[in-house]
């Protein structure tokens, strides 16, 4: 990975809009190009991050589930931002859509409707050995529809926290993925059927 220098992040940020920060700085932004800007800080395990960077690993990531045929964001170059600290970001080409975290805040009736289709994604993922610990309605996104007819498709944008296995998860693995799902839910919204979700993706 290049090196890139503050200077030029720096400018980039002059310009950009922040989409997600925190206490550490921005972690997700809007460049004017239009492209995004993922910045990987750590708070430990710096050295495990210097000989893995996160940012090549979300690309890794991005690239296996691609070619599993799930739709992800296009990564278009990672680099470095202080290697001494493990800070590395990439750059990607945002999807279209809108996260289902987004929907159930401001259209909360459209919910329902995507259950049976969004079961399915999830039954998908998991067929498919993919164990998506990053499993919460801010990292789904639901896609533009091309036909009212047609199934609602998804896509993952967060894909950094994934682990991926040659045959699809166990039942313990499933459980404990969903168990995930719970608990963000339980943190950040209450107000999702999700024991409708859970019977959904029982019914193959």
């Amino acid at each position: 990975m290049r090196a890139l220098s503050r200077e030029t992040l720096a400018d980039w940020l002059a310009n950009a809009e922040a989409l997600e920060q925190d206490e550490r700085g921005v972690k997700v932004a809007r460049l004017a190009n239009g492209q995004f800007l993922k910045l990987f800080h750590l708070r430990r395990h710096v050295w495990r991050a210097r000989l893995f960077p996160p940012a090549e690993r979300f690309a890794r990531n991005a690239a296996a589930l691609a070619a599993r045929g799930f739709v992800v964001p296009e990564e278009i170059e990672t680099f470095w931002v202080d290697q001494k600290r493990g800070l590395s970001g990439c750059c990607y080409r945002p999807l279209p859509g809108v996260t289902l975290e987004t929907l159930l805040a401001r259209t909360p009736e459209t919910i329902p409707p995507l259950l049976p289709d969004l079961a399915g994604f999830i039954r998908e993922l998991h067929e498919k050995g993919v164990y998506f610990r990053a499993l919460h309605l801010g990292n789904i996104l639901a896609l533009p529809r091309t036909g009212s007819d047609l199934p609602q498709s998804f896509g993952l944008i967060d894909v950094l926290d994934l682990r991926l296995y040659a045959r699809p998860l166990s039942a313990w693995r499933i459980t404990r993925n969903f168990r995930h799902l719970r608990a963000s839910l339980l943190r950040r919204r209450q107000d999702f059927p999700l024991e409708s979700l859970f019977s959904l993706y029982a019914q193959k």
